[in-house]
């Protein structure tokens, strides 16, 4: 009987899932005009000012650029779409 660790400890992805994630994210970045050092660096900015706040699972944050309507409801503008994990809250001044 063969174990297949994969089910075990969650789905790993495959090396065509992880091309294709990160085709999609040059896509957006050149859409964006906004280059991936330039996000990561953002990305480093937004963790720093959180982490004063709260303790946050830097591993599974996500920080993309998409498209979005913009307010005039017929333009696309770039959009900065962050998924941050919170473990916990710090002081909250309470």
């Amino acid at each position: 009987m063969l174990l297949d660790l994969s089910k075990l400890f969650g789905r790993s992805k495959t090396s065509k899932d992880v091309a294709k994630e990160r085709l999609k994210l040059v896509l957006i970045h050149d859409r964006a005009n906004v280059s991936p050092q330039f996000l990561e660096m953002v990305k480093g900015e937004i963790i720093k000012v959180i982490q004063n706040y709260m303790e946050i699972d830097e591993g599974a944050l996500d920080l993309q650029i998409t498209r979005t309507k913009g307010e005039d409801g017929d333009s696309v503008v770039p959009a900065l779409v962050a998924n941050i994990p919170i473990r916990n809250v710090k002081n909250s001044g309470k």
